[in-house]
């Protein structure tokens, strides 16, 4: 199994640069399979959100509908994939931030009762709770 970093993934969403893009199709081709997929980081997933967000000004529909077509990529092994299907539910209708979306999902995967913050936007998501004084 090979790991596969942002950039790598990013060139095959966006398309953008076509020498780069070629290459990422042809490594996927030649060194991913069902039986032997490509690993992505559920750290990769958070990057790519920031930079389909951040640089290239994505919305957050498209954000989601772009990482659930790396999710459905049978050639590609995501970590978390439950857990990040679920934030991205959490984050089209959500003003929380992804990473909170996710961090609460993670959490409740794991057995967390709640997580508690100081954010409100993220208090406000299922499995957050705020947490007050001070």
């Amino acid at each position: 199994m090979i790991g596969i970093d942002t950039n790598v993934l990013l060139r095959l969403l966006v398309r953008d640069l076509d020498a780069q893009v070629r290459t990422a199709e042809r490594l996927i081709a030649t060194h991913c399979s069902s039986e032997e997929p490509g690993y992505v980081s559920r750290l990769v997933i958070v990057e790519i959100v920031w930079a389909l967000k951040g640089f290239y000004g994505y919305d957050r529909s498209q954000i989601a509908a772009s990482i659930r077509a790396l999710l459905n990529v049978s050639e590609l092994e995501v970590e978390s994939a439950d857990e990040i299907h679920a934030a991205l539910s959490d984050y089209e209708i959500s003003a929380a931030g992804f990473v909170d979306c996710l961090l609460a999902r993670t959490n409740e995967a794991i057995g967390c009762d709640h997580t508690v913050t100081f954010d409100r936007k993220a208090a406000k998501l299922k499995g957050f709770r705020l947490l007050t004084g001070g």
